[in-house]
């Protein structure tokens, strides 16, 4: 049976960051960002998914304003994938913001102009999920990374 977590410990954060996302190289194969990410969810709200006490999946969020947080980084192992782990995640997400008042939860992932069945099952997850399709930035991240920013409004809580 699958648990939600709330962690609290920075280093238990980033241990379990830098575990799960080494473990899903078709969404997170370049080193400097994987470092990047585990430093930062240090200092975020951050859930883990556990399967017999163990992390399967995870996600921090990152709070922009009074109004918006983001998902940051979201990582599920694979083999759990397509059991509802990240249903589950995205409502713990919601549930932070109606407790915080924030109204609206973004993420930014792969814009479909960059052919990535990996990315392509994550834009079909999100827009599942209640997630709009917002706006392409073809040069946030890089040329030939365009981001895709997608937004879900929050009901008060």
């Amino acid at each position: 049976m699958i648990q939600m977590q709330e962690i609290m410990n920075p280093d238990e954060k980033s241990e379990i960051c830098n575990t799960i996302l080494r473990a899903l190289p078709s969404w997170f194969g370049v080193e400097a960002s994987i470092v990047d990410y585990t430093n930062q969810v240090k200092n975020m709200p951050f859930y883990t998914a556990l399967s017999d006490g163990s992390p399967v999946g995870f996600v921090a969020l990152k709070t922009h304003s009074s109004v918006s947080s983001e998902i940051y980084v979201m990582g599920i192992l694979h083999a759990y994938h397509r059991q509802g782990i990240g249903k589950r995640l995205i409502a713990v997400c919601e549930q932070y913001c109606k407790e915080n008042n924030i109204e609206f939860l973004t993420v930014k992932t792969l814009d479909e102009s960059r052919e990535s069945k990996s990315y392509q099952k994550t834009r079909l997850f999100y827009l599942d999920a209640g997630f709009k399709p917002l706006e392409v930035f073809p040069l946030y991240w890089d040329a030939d990374n365009p981001c895709l920013f997608m937004v879900k409004p929050i009901a008060p809580g």
